[in-house]
């Protein structure tokens, strides 16, 4: 008798420890796993220092800037600048940003696109030769740099491969208030007209 009590308490203990180590465990899964999926979220939505990390650091832009287009212009035996946005910013600067598209039929290198200065040639294939023209105030605003002759402005590391299609971004000083309407111009490509909106 004794012997069959103890087997059934056995038993009975048995069961109630593997109940209870499995609520804890779908516990334990169901929050680990939100846990889980938050970190996953998190990871996979690039921060402002990991994008910005890079030597040639870009303003990023938003999906409704890149899908606008102020220009467009062509030359260059196919090559495509589209100019989407052109925003005057706070800190005295205006930030123009766009697209270029290869259709040369082979690698292009933007080597005429650095400009002529000698202190913008260690920029090696950049868009730092471009400029905002005034033509109605007869004023043309150079591209900004730093100390060291780097060029606020996108590098094209390694050219752009015939077919695709690269983004970037120049900044220069702002024109006066009021003087909103400029042409960007860059190497042997059309002048681009743009029109300058206010930052936020």
């Amino acid at each position: 008798m004794k012997l069959r009590r103890t087997t059934t308490t056995r038993r009975s203990l048995t069961v109630a420890a593997i109940t209870a180590g499995l609520v804890l465990t779908v516990a334990g899964c169901g929050t680990g796993g939100d846990g889980d999926g938050d970190n996953a979220k998190d990871s996979s939505t690039p921060s402002t220092a990991a994008t910005d990390k890079s030597g040639d650091a870009e303003p990023s832009a938003s999906p409704a800037a890149t899908d606008k287009v102020l220009a467009e212009v062509k030359g260059e035996g196919g090559i495509t600048l589209t100019v989407s946005s052109a925003a005057r910013d706070g800190g005295g600067f205006v930030t123009v940003q766009g697209t270029v598209l290869n259709g040369t039929g082979k690698a292009w290198v933007p080597v005429n696109w650095r400009g002529d200065e000698r202190e913008l040639m260690a920029n090696g294939g950049s868009i730092a030769g471009a400029a905002l023209v005034d033509e109605a105030g007869k004023k043309k605003y150079l591209i900004l740099r730093d100390t060291e002759g780097r060029c606020l402005c996108t590098r094209f590391t390694g050219g752009v491969r015939n077919g695709e299609t690269a983004t970037w971004y120049a900044q220069f000083p702002a024109p006066p208030e009021g003087t909103d309407k400029l042409s960007f111009q860059v190497g042997a490509m059309p002048p681009a007209p743009v029109e300058i909106t206010e930052g936020s």
